[in-house]
C-alpha cells in the first residue's frame, strides 16, 4: 500500500507510476502517475508529505488538474487491519463541471481499491 511500485496493481484508475525524484522512498519523494478517472486521462504528481512505514502516507498533488491530498493509512483493528484511504481536494477545469460526479466516483474508486487491495493481501500475492 505504502510502494508507489504497487500502484498500478492495487489502485484501479491508475495505469503508470513513476518515482520522479531519487531513491530512497520517503519525505520529499515524487511520485509521476498516469490514471484514467470519469473516462479522462489524467496525469498529476504527488508528493510524499509524511511518511509513517507500515502506518501511514500521506502525498499532496504539485501537478495535478486539481490540489488534492490522499492519505493511507492502517491501523490495529482487534487483531486485524483496517486500511483506509482519504481524498480531499477541490476539483476544477473539466471535473469542476463534472462536480456532482466526481465525489461519487472518488468514493466508488476508492472502496473498489480497498477491495482490490484486501484480495490481493488475502491471496500473499504481494509484490515489493
Amino acid at each position: 500500500m505504502f510502494d508507489w511500485r504497487n500502484d498500478p496493481v492495487w489502485i484501479g484508475g491508475i495505469k503508470e507510476a513513476h518515482l520522479v525524484t531519487a531513491e530512497p522512498f520517503g519525505v520529499g519523494s515524487q511520485v509521476e502517475r498516469v490514471a484514467k478517472f470519469l473516462g479522462k486521462r489524467v496525469e498529476y504528481v504527488n508528493e510524499v508529505v509524511e511518511l509513517e512505514p507500515d502506518a501511514r502516507l500521506v502525498m499532496r498533488s504539485v501537478k495535478s488538474p486539481f490540489p488534492m491530498v490522499v492519505t493511507y493509512e492502517l491501523v490495529d483493528a482487534d487483531g486485524a487491519t483496517k486500511a483506509g484511504i482519504r481524498v480531499q481536494g477541490e476539483p476544477s477545469g473539466f471535473y469542476r463541471l463534472a462536480g456532482p460526479l466526481v465525489s461519487p466516483g472518488v468514493r466508488r474508486a476508492v472502496s473498489g481499491d480497498l477491495r482490490r487491495l484486501k484480495r490481493i493481501l488475502e491471496s500473499g500475492a504481494t509484490r515489493h
